[in-house]
């Protein structure tokens, strides 16, 4: 056996596909010295029972092109490695079976067009012709993305981890981790230091957490929140079916909230139903690895419904296994990649809300590119960690949220939805008067705000719908009366900083773009730059006094900002 390491560049928890997708792509960028340390086996958590199916599409065009990266990856992985990943470019397949839906997708594919995604809408017919034994009496048509497909986890990641020994990384097994060692030297916490396990103390400068469902309370350990919460997630997996063939698209029905993919000539068949049961509400129990859960019949019933409706030849079909694994999701239904704004050098690279094979060699380069350049290699804000602020802190909220967003991971996304758990959370000392005046209240970082507010005798609640929703004309009377006459608006929500001491002024002078070098009383609207001269932050500096700024940003950018600037 070799000698247990003391000392890396990097260390990385957890042996799942993030984890050794990271490592792929650290080695990749040139870091050798990179020691990845699993509990038990590699792909033993969530990893070895994730479907494997591999979309691309996302609302936002950097996490897309982090998942076409997966595709691009997964597709010469093998030849490469010389590992078997399962890799299928076999497509995917979205229906529609109402208007509203239609629109939805009708929407994602010019979007995915602007992307440099490949994807057609097809009749209900042309549906068909690629997925024979589906029923389409109620399909009002369907989107197709020819480069979509379908991987073996285990082996896709197992093929990285063989890419990354190849590159230097060492992988130590069956040792989990003790301690994670934090030093002072951050205004907002403090500094990686190095890791404790049974086997010995590793120094390190970074830390990067890929420990999937154990990620909170590994991040726990350095004092870092990590908002997930872990939820049960059942497929089933027939016989061979008649009429399956190998080079089947990827199926999905999400007014049915059913997925399909073909298996060995039968089908997985799995879904989000809209009552999640959370799990290990106490703790993940020890000694769960390549682990399932009891099958939950009852529960799974009203989605196998669904399901023969939209293939009956299933009715016919023998049950091979049925899976019930746990998965991870967080808060606002999109994974968590970056530098915790608690610890310098403490990354995270967890929550992936069951797309983690889809999302895995994306998510892996991006965080490689992130660790090594010391800031995000694109705009990643809707996965960046400081995203989350202190209420992600409570448990409570952040597992009311999550199961509403597992709840709604094949709902439609109507435009500017809201999510009503956990509200309210954080309200202004106006609250009670605006309510009284109307206000139909959204929801930014906890705090309660005012989007819009009813004419009398409305009922102050957002009807969606895809065209103009029921607040249109009065929003937009708002909009005159704020032009023409006066309007009053409420910034509690916003953040706010105060800088202060001798050396302010040349602080703030060397992180903000603008010139905030004013007489106090002055503002100053700026930006603070990264070393790309990417923007970091938007904000407005008020001089107070010659010694002491105030400075006030969104209020979804409360924790990177300050994390930012300390």
């Amino acid at each position: 056996m070799a000698e247990f390491p003391t000392q890396a560049r990097a260390v990385i928890i957890g042996g799942g596909i993030a984890g050794c997708s990271t490592a792929y792509h650290l080695a990749d960028q040139g870091w050798r010295e990179v020691v990845l340390l699993e509990r038990h086996k590699l792909t033993s958590g969530s990893t070895f029972h994730a479907a494997g199916l591999v979309g691309q599409l996302r609302s936002s065009a950097n996490i897309t092109r982090l998942l076409k990266y997966s595709v691009e990856l997964y597709g010469r992985l093998e030849a490469e490695t010389g590992q078997a990943t399962g890799w299928k470019r076999n497509g995917g397949l979205r229906l529609a079976c109402n208007g509203e839906r239609m629109i939805e997708i009708e929407r994602q594919a010019t979007m995915a067009r602007s992307f440099g995604l490949e994807m057609d809408l097809l009749s209900p017919r042309e549906a068909q012709d690629l997925w024979p034994l589906m029923d389409i009496s109620d399909v009002v048509g369907a989107a197709y993305l020819p480069t979509d497909g379908q991987v073996n986890p285990s082996d896709v990641t197992q093929a990285l981890a063989k890419g990354a020994r190849a590159k230097g990384v060492r992988i130590i097994e069956d040792c989990p981790l003790d301690a994670i060692r934090v030093a002072g030297g951050r205004v907002a916490g403090g500094r990686i230091v190095g890791v404790s396990t049974p086997r010995g103390d590793i120094a390190c400068e970074v830390v990067i957490n890929c420990a999937g469902q154990w990620a909170r309370q590994v991040g726990a350990l350095a004092g870092v929140v990590v908002p997930l919460q872990s939820v049960q997630h059942q497929y089933l997996i027939t016989e061979a079916i008649t009429g399956i063939e190998p080079g089947l698209p990827t199926l999905r029905d999400p007014d049915r909230l059913v997925y399909f993919k073909e298996d060995v000539g039968g089908l997985v068949m799995g879904g989000y139903e809209p009552d999640p049961i959370p799990w290990a509400l106490d703790g993940i129990p020890q000694g769960f690895h390549f682990s399932l859960l009891d099958t939950d019949i009852d529960h799974f019933e009203p989605l196998m419904e669904q399901a023969l409706i939209r293939v009956p030849a299933l009715a016919e079909a023998g049950v091979r296994q049925m899976i019930n694994g746990p998965e991870s999701f967080t808060p606002d239904g999109n994974f968590i990649l970056g530098e915790a704004p608690e610890v310098a050098g403490f990354f995270v690279g967890a929550g992936f809300n069951a797309f983690g094979i889809a999302a895995g060699g994306g998510a892996g380069k991006a965080l490689a590119e992130w660790v090594v350049g010391g800031e995000a290699p694109m705009d990643l804000w809707v996965v960046d960690i400081k995203r989350f602020a202190g209420l992600h802190g409570d448990q409570e909220f952040v597992r009311e949220r999550s199961l509403e967003l597992y709840a709604k991971h094949y709902t439609i996304a109507w435009p500017h939805e809201e999510h009503d758990s956990g509200r309210p959370r954080r309200v202004s000392p106006l609250y009670d008067r605006l309510k009284a005046q109307g206000a139909c209240f959204g929801s930014k970082l906890g705090w309660e705000r005012p989007n819009w507010f009813a004419r009398e005798g409305a009922a102050p609640r957002d009807d969606y719908a895809m065209g103009r929703q029921n607040w249109f004309h009065a929003v937009g009377e708002e909009h005159r009366a704020t032009r023409e006459r006066v309007a009053l608006f409420d910034a509690t929500s916003f953040a706010k900083f105060t800088v202060t001491g001798a050396d302010a002024e040349a602080a703030l002078a060397w992180i903000c773009a603008a010139d905030i070098a004013k007489p106090p009383g002055r503002l100053t609207y700026t930006q603070m730059c990264n070393r790309r001269g990417g923007i970091e932050c938007d904000l407005t500096v008020a001089r107070i006094a010659q010694d002491q700024f105030y400075i006030v940003t969104g209020t979804g950018f409360a924790t990177h900002d300050y994390a930012w600037i300390a």
